[in-house]
């Protein structure tokens, strides 16, 4: 863990359930082991909406809906909610959960590749919650980029991997190097994207917090050049 584990249980003492139908998702997905955001990066989101008043929100990675859901709890009335999948078997249950939450009309679910998804959509997203497979965030970065609205906030959950991040490549197991690298790519990108404001923080399994800054410098596009070269260079030596 990132933050002392005695801490982390006191944090979650503190925190309030939410209602019936979500404290039930939450349960069903844990009992499947199915990964969902940890309590206090519910809190941290909660917060997050609570002052930015999202009306419309992206979401990549779906998963059974949990996160969706809340986040909808949390939304100003008329906002709405576009998330992803790309798991066929995760779809129909967040499909359901929806259902049984009362959602279907605030979210509405694209099934696919969240990239290909992502090149189709028109901005501008007042809030995005990238939540997808770690190794792909440097690919989505650019279009997570230009969908964002100026002064929009974007949202990198588990960029820390349990604090594994800090270590070198060849202290990683070697099934996970790639994923390693790639994230640290990611980051290394989000801190120096000068149309961006990042900080990272050590919350859950780490949270990468960015807002699209409202007036760009002169250099804003030769980084969104050198963003989209990142993205292709991790997209060649995928392909090779």
């Amino acid at each position: 863990m990132i933050v002392n584990e005695r801490v982390v249980t006191y944090i979650h003492s503190l925190e309030l359930p939410e209602s019936e139908i979500i404290e039930k998702i939450e349960q069903e997905a844990l009992e499947s082991f199915v990964p969902v955001i940890r309590k206090e990066t519910q809190s941290f989101l909660k917060v997050l909406l609570t002052i930015k008043k999202p009306l419309r929100i992206l979401e990549i990675g779906t998963a059974v809906g949990f996160s969706a859901i809340l986040m909808s709890e949390y939304m100003p009335e008329g906002g709405h909610i576009t998330t992803i999948e790309n798991y066929e078997k995760r779809i129909p249950a967040a499909l359901e959960n929806f259902k049984r939450a009362g959602k279907e009309r605030v979210i509405s679910l694209l099934e696919g590749d969240a990239l290909e998804i992502m090149k189709g959509l028109e901005g501008p997203y007042d809030f995005i919650f990238m939540d997808a497979a770690k190794g792909q965030y440097i690919q989505y970065m650019p279009e997570a980029v230009r969908l964002l609205a100026p002064e929009g906030v974007l949202v990198s959950d588990n960029v820390l991997q349990d604090g594994g991040i800090v270590e070198s490549r060849f202290a990683v197991e070697r099934r996970n190097r790639t994923i390693h690298s790639r994230m640290r790519e990611y980051l290394y990108q989000l801190k120096r994207d000068q149309r961006l404001q990042t900080s990272i923080l050590p919350l859950g399994d780490g949270i990468a917090l960015s807002v699209k800054k409202q007036r760009l410098p002169k250099e804003a596009e030769e980084m969104k050049t050198k963003t989209e070269e990142a993205g292709e260079r991790v997209a060649s030596r995928r392909g090779g």
